[in-house]
């Protein structure tokens, strides 16, 4: 009984160390849970594969160990014990220009990469971790490496998933990046689970313009702006896109700008997510000049830099047709 006793106080220590590093870090909400299957969440990803609506990011769906390991933390590290889940509010107070002229960029890509910002903040706790306990051992993921983001960070209780499927917290709405830390140690484990305070709210449903959320918390991509200017690789953006793509170069903030619970946001304190030259968003016919050279010092370690210069482009075509009553554009890739 001792001994029981002796090891739940000293995981207990533990999580309330970690938990306090990593606000240090600068990290706005910390949870720790234990590191088993997300059962539940592998059958709702392996519906919503089935039905296509991972458009043709054809790396989601490429075989079923890739599926299973983005849904057990036992396989990236096979000592795992516990998943530390954290949030960085990345808000900050500026807006788009209205003109035109002007491609929007989506608020999440205005600063730094925020794999590079939360992994150097991630790589550096698990690095003080492994010097208070040198048998800890641990793996970093930030959205690239296969695991479930916004299922951990329900599971530790930071927020709850919204109608539009993205994390909301109480004290920052859904401006926050997530990611994880995977231990090989036992901890203390939050067991408290954060209410769904969507209620009967469906604004953003109804505010999205090519009805991509079919039903709530499920998302369509083949008809999401976001997939359309970042992720599609085609030469020419889909009809329903560019039909309603109200002034987005890149990405879309549409369903998380109608949201109630974003009127909580707060500025971050992290400077690395303040709009990079002052830009929220683009001069469209200046990113139709853009040489490569150019493109890659202008968004080197920008989230921006992932659609590539030639969809950079057409998306800009796309928006200058548009601004000419959808005649034919004298601008050309």
């Amino acid at each position: 009984m001792l001994a029981i006793e002796q090891d739940t106080k000293q995981s207990t220590s533990r999580a309330a160390k970690i938990k306090a590093r990593a606000f240090a870090e600068g990290f706005d909400k910390v949870g720790v849970v234990r590191a088993e299957s997300l059962e539940e969440e592998r059958a709702r990803l392996e519906e919503w594969l089935r039905r296509g609506f991972h458009g043709e990011m054809q790396w989601m769906a490429r075989d079923r160990e890739s599926l299973l390991r983005r849904t057990d933390p036992r396989l990236i590290l096979p000592d795992a014990r516990s998943v530390v889940s954290v949030a960085l509010n990345y808000y900050t107070p500026h807006e788009h220009r209205d003109d035109p002229a002007q491609g929007k960029i989506s608020r999440y890509a205005w600063g730094d990469d925020y794999h590079d910002v939360l992994g150097a903040k991630l790589k550096s706790l698990l690095a003080w971790i492994k010097e208070q306990w040198p048998e800890a051992e641990g793996k970093v993921c930030v959205d690239a490496q296969p695991a479930m983001d916004k299922a951990w960070a329900v599971r530790a209780g930071l927020g709850w998933l919204g109608k539009h499927s993205n994390l909301i917290t109480r004290e920052y709405g859904s401006w926050v990046f997530l990611g994880e830390l995977v231990l090989n140690l036992d901890l203390e484990y939050d067991t408290e689970i954060v209410e769904d305070h969507c209620g009967t709210c469906t604004l953003c449903l109804e505010a999205c313009p090519t009805n991509a959320i079919t039903e709530a918390r499920v998302v369509d991509s083949n008809r999401c702006i976001s997939y359309g200017t970042i992720e599609l690789r085609r030469d020419e953006l889909p009809e329903l896109i560019t039909a309603n793509q109200q002034g987005w170069l890149y990405g879309c903030d549409i369903c998380q700008d109608v949201c109630p619970w974003n009127r909580f946001e707060r500025p971050t304190t992290e400077t690395a997510f303040e709009p990079r030259l002052n830009e929220t968003s683009l001069p469209l016919l200046r990113v139709i000049e853009l040489t490569p050279d150019e493109h890659a010092a202008r968004f080197r370690r920008s989230p921006v830099k992932r659609a590539k210069l030639h969809g950079l482009q057409r998306n800009a075509v796309a928006l200058l047709v548009q601004a000419n009553d959808n005649k034919d554009s004298t601008f050309k890739i």
